[in-house]
C-alpha cells in the first residue's frame, strides 16, 4: 500500500531544498525524494572548474546565506558543500537514492511511483531539473563521425584531450568556459548559432538576476519593460574568459553543415578535422515522470501559471527555467519560485480540507 502524505517533492537538489524550505515552514508534511547518492544535486556532475558568475552572497537559497569564498566567486566544490550543509541544517526530509518512476492519478490524489516503494501525495512539486536530459542537435552526418561526442553534462576537465582538435558546439556560459579551459591545452574551435553577447567586465550575475526581477516584476504588474543589453544566457566575462579574450581565442564561428567520418564541413566546402566535440547546447526538462498525467506540450513542457501547472491542479513545478519563474534555475531565483508554490501548495490543501470536512 502507498504510503499517505500532504507533498511529494521530487528532487534533492536547490530547488527542491528551497520548496522543502517553505514548505516546512508552511507546516506541511511533505518529504524530498532524490536519485543522487549524496547532496549538491546537478552541481555534482558539472565540470571541475567551475565557479559561478555571483558572489556567495548572490548564490543563496533562503534561511542561509553562503560562506563567504576565498575566491570573488564560489567554486562548484564549494557549492555542493554549501547545499549539504544547507540540507543539514534544516534537517529535510530527503529520502535517497530514490528514484521516482511516474506520477499518476488515482481517486485520492497523485501517487508516485519509485524503485523503493510508493507514496499518495495531496501535493506533488516536481523539481527535477535539467541536467539528467542533455540537448544535442541532430546535424546531418553525426552518426558516420568516428571521434568522440560528449555532452557538457560529461565533461570534467581537459586533461584527456591535451594535443587534440576540438571543436566546442554552444554559445552560451558552458561554452565559453569549457571554450576557455579546452584552448590551454589543444587546438579548439567554437561554432555558435549567432555572435556570443560578451557582457562588460563589470557586470556579472547580481546585475542580471536584478533584471531578470525588474522584468518578473513589470510581467507581474502588467507592464512593459524594454530590457537593458543582458540577460541570464549572455556571457558574463569571468576570469577564464577574459584570458582566452587575452590570448585571442574568444571567437566563434557560424554552424557547420554536416558531420563527415574525421571532422566537420561548411556549405563553402571549408573542412575541419576533428577529433573531439563538446556539445555546450543545453538541457530539456527532465520530466518523463510526468508522461502518465499527458500534461506536457509539443516541446515537453507542461502549461503553468507561475509554478502551477494549468492542467493538474495538484501539482507544482520548481526551478527548470523561465517558463515557470523568472530566473527559477538559479541559486537565489529559486526562492521566488518556491515560496509561491509553498504558498499556493498551503492554499490548495485548505481548500480541499474545507470541500472534506463540509460535504454532506
Amino acid at each position: 500500500m502507498p504510503t499517505d502524505i500532504d507533498v511529494v517533492v521530487i528532487g534533492g537538489g536547490q530547488a527542491g531544498l528551497a520548496t522543502s524550505y517553505f514548505l516546512r515552514r508552511a507546516g506541511l508534511g511533505h518529504i524530498v525524494l532524490d536519485d543522487q547518492n549524496a547532496p549538491g544535486g546537478a552541481w555534482r556532475h558539472t565540470w571541475d572548474s567551475l565557479h559561478l558568475f555571483s558572489p556567495a552572497q548572490w548564490s543563496s537559497l533562503p534561511g542561509w546565506q553562503m560562506p563567504v569564498s576565498q575566491d570573488t566567486y564560489p567554486t562548484r566544490n564549494e557549492v555542493i558543500d554549501y547545499l549539504a550543509r544547507y540540507e543539514d541544517r534544516y534537517h529535510f526530509p530527503v529520502r535517497r537514492p530514490i528514484h521516482v518512476e511516474s506520477v499518476s492519478r488515482i481517486q485520492n490524489g497523485l501517487l508516485v511511483t519509485t524503485d523503493r516503494g510508493e507514496w499518495l501525495a495531496k501535493a506533488v512539486v516536481s523539481a527535477t531539473g535539467t541536467w539528467s536530459a542533455p540537448y544535442i542537435p541532430d546535424y546531418p552526418g553525426r552518426e558516420i563521425f568516428r571521434g568522440r561526442q560528449i555532452h557538457s553534462a560529461q565533461y570534467r576537465n581537459p586533461d584527456n584531450l591535451r594535443g587534440q582538435n576540438v571543436l566546442v558546439v554552444g554559445g552560451g556560459n558552458s561554452g565559453a568556459q569549457i571554450l576557455a579551459e579546452v584552448s590551454t591545452v589543444c587546438d579548439a574551435m567554437w561554432v555558435t548559432l549567432q555572435e556570443p553577447v560578451f557582457l562588460p567586465d563589470d557586470v556579472d550575475g547580481r546585475v542580471l538576476f536584478e533584471r531578470a526581477t525588474a522584468k518578473w516584476q513589470a510581467l507581474r504588474d502588467g507592464r512593459t519593460m524594454t530590457a537593458p543589453v543582458g540577460g541570464l544566457g549572455d556571457i558574463v566575462m569571468v576570469p577564464p574568459v577574459r584570458d582566452a579574450r587575452a590570448r585571442g581565442v574568444l571567437h566563434s564561428m557560424r554552424p557547420f553543415s554536416h558531420f563527415d567520418a574525421d571532422g566537420v564541413a561548411w556549405s563553402d566546402g571549408t573542412h575541419a578535422r576533428v577529433d573531439v566535440v563538446i556539445w555546450c547546447t543545453g538541457f530539456r526538462p527532465a520530466l518523463k515522470h510526468l508522461d502518465p498525467l499527458q500534461i506536457c506540450d509539443a516541446n515537453g513542457i507542461p502549461r503553468t501559471d507561475g509554478t502551477h501547472a494549468r492542467n493538474e491542479e495538484r501539482l507544482w513545478l520548481v526551478g527548470y527555467g523561465e517558463w515557470c519563474g523568472a530566473a527559477s534555475a538559479t541559486l537565489i531565483g529559486v526562492m521566488r519560485s518556491a515560496r509561491e508554490a509553498a504558498g499556493n501548495i498551503a492554499q490548495y490543501l485548505r481548500t480541499i480540507q474545507s470541500r472534506s470536512t463540509s460535504a454532506p
